[in-house]
């Protein structure tokens, strides 16, 4: 398999399968459980931590924002955290969708290409695109797919390792 800035578009298309996986299954469980949507969206692993929605927030609007603009198309506008729960797996429908969109030749030779971006205020950083997408955008991706995998079995959701894997190998 050949590795280029395109592949990361599959990569990103699993991810958002296993969150939407995820949220099944923690919708399922709070279900049994009596707990509303609402609150399942808002469990935290620990206090000072964002919410489950605002992990499956950063999941969706990384995964469709930051191949965009080093494709150097227009990036999709960001979804917001206080979605319910059939607009988040809407949202993910809609990302997966746009990744589809995304050809390997809007990628091709842009992997070196300078793209600055503001981070928060005082720090906006110029990286290679490439940069950006394998390390700043996969890094977040995963970390807050890991986080809400985390946040759901805190809450006592039966998952495992290959419920990361819904959409397969």
């Amino acid at each position: 398999m050949t590795v280029n800035l395109h592949t990361f578009i599959g990569l990103y298309d699993h991810a958002l399968v296993a969150t939407a996986h995820l949220l099944d299954k923690g919708m399922e469980h709070a279900a049994a459980q009596g707990v509303s949507e609402r609150d399942m969206l808002n469990w935290r692993l620990i206090e000072d931590m964002n919410p489950l929605a605002f992990q499956v927030v950063v999941v969706v609007n990384f995964s469709r924002q930051w191949p965009a603009r080093v494709a150097g198309v227009a990036a999709p506008e960001g979804i917001s955290a206080d979605l319910d729960l059939a607009q988040l797996k809407d949202a993910i429908a809609r990302a997966r969708d746009f990744l589809a969109t995304l050809t390997p030749d809007q990628f091709e030779g842009r992997d070196g290409v300078p793209l600055t971006y503001k981070i928060i205020d005082g720090f906006e950083p110029t990286l290679p695109s490439g940069q950006w997408l394998a390390n700043f955008a996969t890094t977040n991706i995963h970390f807050h797919l890991i986080t809400a995998y985390g946040i759901l079995r805190a809450h006592g959701v039966q998952i495992g390792k290959a419920d990361l894997f819904a959409g397969g190998l």
